[in-house]
């Protein structure tokens, strides 16, 4: 279904996984190679599109519909499934090539870092301009208490959350 959605309803497929199709093919093909999804034990893996399909739907999810039953359930595998494909999704996204495929800065002669500069003083203000990588408070929700001091965590939305800055 959701192979349906991505080609003739890309709004729909956004609202399950929470990102453009574009967004996830750049994805998938800069993960699918990596060692975490090539197994040599003879029980094959699922498809490593299934996989990061799993991931990000539960990523873009939090509360109860984040949980592994929900996930599970929606994706048609088995619980404990969802948790090793969680696994495999964050340490794939965790090694140092992903991170530098993913995460680029516009270096210091870049055109668009000056356009970026030149965007935030007229929209933010511009004592900002010369910022560094700064962003809105936007809250990103958390799927449950932290163990640590999760009290701190709780935010005025009654969620717990984090508040990026």
């Amino acid at each position: 279904l959701l192979t349906e959605y991505k080609t003739r309803f890309p709004d729909i497929f956004r609202t399950y996984l929470r990102v453009t199709p574009t967004t996830f093919d750049a994805l998938l093909a800069a993960i699918k190679d990596d060692p975490v999804f090539h197994s040599s034990s003879q029980n094959r893996q699922i498809p490593v599109e299934e996989q990061l399909a799993i991931g990000l739907y539960r990523f873009g999810h939090y509360g109860n519909g984040a949980s592994t039953l929900k996930v599970a359930l929606w994706a048609g595998v088995g619980y404990g499934t969802v948790v090793k494909v969680t696994r495999r999704i964050l340490t794939a996204f965790c090694r140092e090539g992903f991170r530098a495929a993913a995460t680029q800065f516009p270096g210091r002669d870049d055109p668009r870092r000056e356009e970026a500069k030149n965007w935030v003083a007229s929209v933010v203000c511009e004592a900002w301009r010369d910022g560094w990588i700064m962003v809105d408070g936007t809250l990103v929700p958390l799927f449950l208490r932290p163990g640590f001091f999760g009290n701190t965590f709780f935010d005025r939305k009654s969620n717990y959350s984090l508040n990026v800055q």
